[in-house]
């Protein structure tokens, strides 16, 4: 992980549950880098993309390699990365005399290099700040979520465009919007520390207008919670708390379904997107002592009614769902220390399942996190290869050292190829797959290496440059904590958004959200 940055917040609890924010997920073709100044001949273009390019596949001094060592041992051919200047300011996250506002990522930035646009948190929260949830790509804006309210900026370069308070706080965030850009939150019932959740509220993203907002009923007399697990499919969001569950539509609030019958699994969360999953425990039933076993399964959005469900081996424990479409689940023994992959097919059959011999985030694997079934943003997936952020394994089931993408073959379980392990403090989170190669995140280095989007071949980790950014941005950068950042990919720009933010102080910035790319 990078080194805390000065003049930063403190790095949040890594086993704090850090919320339900949104898978990554593709929004178009994959375009390339755009590396075209704007006021240059043909020929001093060509030669500074060269210069470029050729700086960003240099091996050593101060740039990194990215290699790919496919199943047979071959490595592929080296991938972009930041290669720092001398005489560019590195940047501390705060910028020249320790103003937030003098800060500029920008400063230094080379020809074919990703402008970056920064944005602090200025509302006031917390003493011990707030979690932050987003982003979401809509259109030409970028939207992310706090307790009281939500922001929109442009995609562009990052200007305010909109904002909505709420009247009391946030108690259940989704991980996405409907395919209208439709989200649905949970509120609380006052802005009490210990107030109920109890309401839906439906917000437009396109617009950042309010619409309906409905009180949920409760299924049963212990029916009552500070917190919601959201997920919305179709026209369904899907409402999950301790032992019932319920669904309403997003266009109007009708509620949909419910449940107080468990048929001994009691439901504790969903996950959303192209379908709806539901995760159930199962207690024993001649042994309360007993851990009992999680259950998964698909639902119908419209009726709740499950369309296939499948039980794990007791004293296992259900912790992500890692891909939605083909759907992949990964789950955790923790007294046995192992944890494992299970890709299922349409009808809920294993399609394939392996305890794989590397380590990955406990936000990848659900180990020290207990919330936010879709919380891993260092995962991806095509039709037949999972493609995940990974490392060596370590003393406990999460690690923090994810230095390397591995791909595993969904039809049998086995590992297709790893890249190369990235040099101490660099992540690596695949994001995308998009016209046959899988979108990475290489995060900033401990030696001031900026962040950079590189690209690998789906079928043998072939790697080639995607966007870096400039030297002077890997101050900022280096304050999104691996164990709390949340990101998205889209359209060929990528966006991080900080798990948690804190009030603005003087000298003091807390950062919010950070975008670069085309």
């Amino acid at each position: 992980m990078t080194g805390r940055t000065p003049g930063a917040r403190p790095e949040p609890d890594a086993q704090e549950p850090v919320g339900f924010g949104p898978p990554p997920a593709p929004f178009g073709p994959d375009q390339g880098p755009r590396l075209r100044p704007r006021s240059r001949s043909a020929g001093a273009v060509a030669a500074a993309v060269a210069a470029v390019v050729a700086a960003l596949l240099l091996i050593g001094g101060g740039a990194y390699g990215l290699t790919v060592r496919a199943g047979v041992g071959v490595p592929g051919p080296p991938a972009a990365g930041p290669s720092g200047s001398p005489s560019v300011d590195q940047g501390d996250g705060k910028g020249p005399g320790g103003t937030p506002a003098a800060y500029d990522p920008n400063a230094g930035i080379r020809p074919g290099e990703a402008r970056v646009w920064l944005r602090d948190n200025q509302a006031e929260v917390a003493g011990s700040g707030t979690s932050q949830y987003g982003p979401w790509r809509v259109g030409a804006t970028v939207v992310a979520a706090i307790s009281n309210g939500l922001t929109a900026y442009a995609v562009a370069d990052g200007q305010e465009k909109w904002k909505l308070p709420l009247q009391t706080p946030l108690c259940g965030v989704p991980p996405a919007p409907s395919a209208t850009g439709v989200l649905v939150v949970a509120v609380k019932e006052t802005a009490s520390d210990t107030s109920r959740c109890t309401h839906l509220q439906q917000i437009d993203l396109t617009t950042g207008k309010a619409g309906w907002k409905v009180p949920v009923p409760r299924e049963n007399e212990h029916d009552t919670s500070v917190e919601f697990e959201l997920a919305i499919s179709g026209d369904t969001v899907a409402v999950a708390r301790p032992a019932v569950m319920s669904g309403f539509s997003v266009t109007d609030g009708r509620k949909l379904f419910g449940t107080s019958k468990t048929n001994g699994c009691y439901p504790s969360a969903f996950a959303g997107g192209s379908r709806l999953i539901g995760i159930r425990h199962c207690p024993d039933p001649n042994d309360t002592r007993a851990s009992g076993q999680a259950m998964v399964e698909e639902l119908d959005p419209a009726t709740g009614s499950a369309r296939w469900s499948h039980k794990y081996d007791p004293d296992w424990t259900v912790g992500r769902v890692l891909s939605m479409d083909p759907l992949v689940i990964a789950a955790h023994h923790k007294d046995k220390k192992t944890w494992n992959i299970k890709a299922f097919a349409a009808d809920g059959t294993v399609r394939s399942q392996t305890n794989p011999g590397f380590g990955v985030s406990g936000r990848c694997n659900g180990f020290g996190n207990a919330s936010g079934f879709q919380e891993c943003y260092a995962a991806a997936a095509d039709a037949d290869t999972l493609y995940l952020g990974a490392g060596k394994p370590g003393t406990s089931l999460g690690i923090d050292d994810t230095n390397q993408v591995v791909a595993v073959d969904l039809n049998t379980g086995k590992e297709r190829w790893r890249s190369a392990e990235q040099p101490k403090g660099r992540t690596m989170w695949p994001l995308a797959v998009e016209g046959g190669r899988v979108v990475v995140y290489v995060s900033p280095g401990s030696a001031g290496e900026a962040g950079a989007v590189v690209s690998l071949a789906a079928a043998d980790g072939a790697a080639q440059p995607v966007l870096q950014s400039p030297a002077a941005a890997a101050g900022a950068q280096g304050v999104f904590y691996p164990h709390g950042l949340r990101a998205a990919w889209a359209d060929g720009r990528l966006f991080l958004l900080n798990g948690r933010v804190y009030s603005p102080e003087p000298r003091k910035a807390s950062r919010a959200i950070l975008s670069f790319g085309k």
